[in-house]
């Protein structure tokens, strides 16, 4: 999909839920950013150490491998909000009434348990690498520096845990809207046809030249 769906708010307590979920994931989302940053300081003083002293960033390596889990996957709850995850908008557009809302619940469904099956698997892989007993907690460690790799574990089944959760409100929302026919629930991304993107990429690249212009 190219742009976020509109997600609908009222004062149910799904609504609720889903705004107080969504301060979280905005948050998760600004640590991935944050990450993104850091890593290209990393680059910047990687390479440059290198050219300049001949001393590159010592460890370079194992602090990617540090930052990729939450660059990777810790807004991938914000996205799925938002329904800014690759989509079949081609083939879901041409649906109306509750035969969209049954696609999309089905969808969400799958979703759920492919989920669940991760945050169980993702969290068995953290707790074989974390130990109290152990320097730094951690059974094991990156190569270079010797940082321990358990924080790194921890970011995807928390991540998942989100996602999780954020699905069973979209499973609520599209079962709501599946049992009352409603034609724009909330607390779910509502699926746009490709004029109605086009038409909205079109307003944002208008407020933002008049917001330059100003």
């Amino acid at each position: 999909m190219a742009g976020a769906s509109p997600v609908l708010e009222d004062d149910s307590w799904l609504s609720r839920a889903d705004r107080g979920l969504l301060k979280l994931e905005q948050f998760m989302a600004l640590v991935a950013g944050l990450a993104i940053f850091s890593l290209m300081l990393l680059a910047v003083r990687s390479v440059g150490g290198r050219l300049t002293l001949n001393a590159p960033l010592s460890g370079y390596v194992d602090w990617i491998m540090q930052l990729m889990p939450v660059i990777a996957i810790l807004a991938v709850s914000y996205a799925q909000r938002d329904g800014t995850h690759i989509r079949m908008d081609i083939l879901v557009s041409r649906l109306g009434g509750r035969a969209i809302w049954l696609f999309e619940l089905i969808s969400v469904l799958m979703i759920f348990a492919l989920v669940v099956l991760l945050v169980w698997g993702s969290w068995a892989h953290f707790q074989r690498s974390f130990d109290f007993d152990a320097r730094m907690w951690s059974r094991d460690s990156t190569i270079d520096i010797g940082l321990p790799i358990w924080p790194a574990k921890l970011v995807v089944p928390v991540a998942l845990g989100v996602l999780a959760l954020r699905l069973l409100i979209q499973i609520y929302g599209y079962g709501r809207a599946f049992v009352r026919g409603d034609e724009a629930p909330a607390a779910v991304p509502l699926v746009l046809s490709a004029a109605e993107v086009a038409a909205a990429e079109a307003r944002l690249m208008e407020e933002g030249g008049r917001n330059g212009a100003d």
